[in-house]
Formats: C-alpha cells, structure tokens, sequence
C-alpha cells in the first residue's frame, strides 16, 4: 500500500503543448501515483513527484471529465501559430478548450508552469 493520492479515472494522462508563436513542444505524461515526465521541445526530459496540492486538484478535475462522450480525433490547427494544448486520457485525446475538459483547464495550466524544466516548486526531481 502506497500512499499516494487517491486517483481514478482521468489518470494516468498526457498533456502536450505544441505551436504557438514560440514553437512549443512540450509534454507531461502523469501516472496514477503521480509521477511527472516531462519533456521540452521534444528533449530533456526530467521524471519527477507532483505535490499533492498539484496532484489532487488534477486528479479531480480529470474525474469530473466524461472521457465516454469524446472522440478520438487528434487536434488540429486552426490558425497560423495556434497553440494546441491537448490532454489525452482513458484512450481519448481532446484540446484543452473542449467545452468537456473546461474542470481540467484551471489544473492542467498548473500542471504546464509546474513541471516545468527544471522542476518547478510543485514538482518534487525524484
């Protein structure tokens, strides 16, 4: 018995972060005992804890999702220089600002300055 916070459904998840002015290519894969990889344009990739104060809010917004009523299609751009933020999960991927993921936006935005590279305050290098 580990004691890590109590997750379900909506962990473990993958955000990405790509495009945009600043050609990002970022992504956090965060798994059900809350351990962070996170990688930055593509490289440098840094595994670490989420606090709970990161973790738990992220856990309850992803439990709050219907990952049932998405679809699996991957987000495309809609503009030059959109940013795409997609968050995939229980085998579906949707952008982040899908009327469905609006509970995820506050703690993925979180999640995204966090686990930043190098770790942020709320992301423990293990």
């Amino acid at each position: 018995m580990t004691e890590s916070t109590p997750v379900g459904v909506g962990l473990p998840m993958t955000v990405t972060r790509t495009g945009g002015l600043a050609g990002f290519d970022d992504q956090v894969q965060v798994d059900a005992e809350g351990i962070a990889t996170v990688s930055s344009r593509g490289k440098e990739t840094v595994r670490c804890k989420l606090d709970p104060t990161l973790l738990t809010p992220l856990a309850s917004a992803a439990q709050q999702v219907d990952w049932a009523s998405l679809t699996m299609v991957k987000p495309t751009v809609r503009h030059p220089d959109d940013m795409i933020i997609a968050v995939s999960a229980n085998g579906k991927v949707a952008r982040l600002d899908d009327p469905k993921l609006k509970p995820l936006s506050a703690p993925v935005s979180k999640l995204l300055t966090e686990a930043k590279i190098p770790p942020g305050d709320l992301c423990k290098p293990l």
